[in-house]
């Protein structure tokens, strides 16, 4: 009966370990030949979805990086999170969109039987600013299965305090990655904002991976957190400041896009192919809006 046992959970392992990768939502880039590979940042090779996970298994905490627009991109997070619950228990899944304010609303649900999506967003204060679409089977996973789901956000009034106090310590950043996360934010306020913005952003960009790290440091393992690849990069964002106290650094895979350049291992450990979104002009509305 043992063996017959054994042969079960083997041959249901194996069925779990064999799942494919979810059908793909973007389309440009189809016929990328690497589409849905991993590139290993340190061993200059291509690695299948497989190698990822039994690379990460061991792994006590781990950053995935994301275009937070990208359905692909939370699809594949879905998949690697099922994956890696097959063949060991998840401690913790950590989220940059959940605020710290929500952490009850989360432990209020947290293993309990779950209501319909618009009740289960509202029950959790969700913030429309995130696309629950997207988000909605991550949070569901995450209230169901692994021992935690953990806010890693900070609130707006956390945010504002950093906002408003210029003697809000930045120096944490070496002078190049300084100067990439301010040309980072000018572009992604299409060069309309005014340059005294930029040090509050800067303060409120740090204080942000401050937190999200102690929030993955301070998470059961193995822990895993998801956030926007900026916050996720090695050279920019969390691992930046990680405090050796909490532990070895987290592991780094981002999400990218066929057609992207290839990250090195300066910005991550491993890069994850899915096809590419279209290209938008996202300033467009608000250039005509400063022009009128």
């Amino acid at each position: 009966m043992n063996v017959l046992i054994l042969i079960a959970g083997l041959f249901g392992a194996a069925l779990a370990l064999a799942a494919p990768l979810p059908a793909w939502q973007a389309t440009d880039g189809l016929d990328d030949p690497h589409l849905g590979q991993v590139w290993d940042t340190h061993a200059q090779r291509w690695l299948d979805p497989q190698q990822l996970v039994d690379a990460l298994l061991d792994e006590p905490r781990v950053i995935l990086g994301e275009r937070h627009d990208h359905p692909d991109h939370h699809r594949l997070q879905l998949w690697l999170l099922e994956q890696l619950q097959a063949q060991r228990p998840q401690g913790a899944l950590v989220m940059e969109m959940l605020q710290s304010s929500q952490q009850p609303q989360v432990d209020a649900l947290q293993g309990k039987p779950l209501p319909a999506d618009p009740m289960l967003a509202e029950q959790l204060q969700w913030q429309p600013g995130w696309d629950w679409a997207l988000y909605g089977p991550l949070v569901r996973w995450g209230l169901v299965v692994p021992e935690r789901l953990l806010t890693a956000n900070l609130d707006r009034d956390e945010l504002m305090v950093f906002y408003r106090d210029p003697s809000s310590d930045v120096s944490g950043y070496p002078a190049s990655a300084r100067a990439e996360l301010e040309r980072i934010i000018i572009a992604s306020h299409c060069d309309l904002i005014d340059a005294s913005q930029v040090a509050p952003m800067l303060r409120i960009q740090q204080a942000r991976d401050l937190r999200m790290g102690q929030a993955l440091a301070t998470a059961p393992v193995p822990a895993l957190l998801i956030a926007g690849a900026y916050h996720g990069r090695r050279d920019l964002g969390i691992p930046l400041h990680w405090d050796a106290q909490w532990g070895a650094a987290p592991v780094v895979v981002l999400l990218s896009e066929a057609g992207s350049p290839l990250p090195g291992p300066e910005q991550a450990d491993f890069v994850w192919l899915a096809p590419g979104l279209p290209e938008q002009d996202h300033c467009a509305g608000m250039r005509a809006a400063a022009e009128s």
